[in-house]
């Protein structure tokens, strides 16, 4: 195994130049196709950071719930959660974010780069309102970058393929891991409870 330190240089001469395409890809403005894949997307990924350490956090609501306010804007609800609030502590720091969106069955990704600033105005949270209820803040996020990413990893990993699924859940129930993880006493850790967390916690 070398010991050489990784260089960019480095890297370039291990994997060679961005293949033209892929360099060529990347756009500053929502285009039909990008506001076409935003429009059915029913999952994110959001990456913040504040300069020391990083967040991820994962954002889902039904089809159309990330609104493309522009040709370079997005917007973005925040719903209940543990209020932790990590990502929106983040950008309160530092606005540089980054989100990847997916589509389910659909192997290929959209990703966009930018800069995210945090609302609360009423008339802008009432529009993305669920059962009566607003989100108490709203993410716009300016775009940088936006391009597509191909869809060898949902493949290779079969996110999308039934047959490559496991047949039952293979990991402990969230109450289960929470209950380990602080050494707190659950009384019912099964995953009924946890199923009528999300039943009364959604929105």
């Amino acid at each position: 195994m070398s010991n050489d330190k990784m260089t960019m240089e480095k890297l370039r001469s291990i994997y060679g130049e961005v293949h033209g395409k892929a360099a060529a890809k990347v756009i500053s403005r929502f285009d039909d196709h990008c506001r076409q894949f935003i429009e059915h997307s029913t999952f994110l990924v959001l990456a913040t950071t504040d300069t020391t350490s990083l967040d991820i956090s994962p954002k889902g609501d039904p089809a159309g719930f990330v609104e493309v306010e522009s040709d370079t804007t997005l917007l973005l609800p925040d719903r209940p959660g543990n209020n932790r609030i990590d990502g929106l502590l983040n950008i309160v720091e530092n606005p540089l974010v980054a989100l990847l969106f997916l589509i389910p069955t659909v192997d290929e990704t959209l990703r966009v780069n930018g800069k995210a600033e945090i609302t609360d105005d009423r008339a802008i949270c009432d529009r993305f309102a669920v059962n009566g209820r607003a989100p108490k803040t709203v993410t716009r996020i300016t775009a940088t970058e936006i391009y597509t990413h191909c869809g060898k990893a949902p493949l290779r990993g079969g996110l999308w393929t039934p047959s490559k699924w496991p047949n039952s859940r293979p990991v402990p129930t969230l109450l289960e891991m929470l209950r380990d993880h602080t050494a707190t006493p659950i009384e019912d850790a099964g995953q009924e409870a946890v199923d009528e967390i999300y039943r009364n916690s959604m929105y």
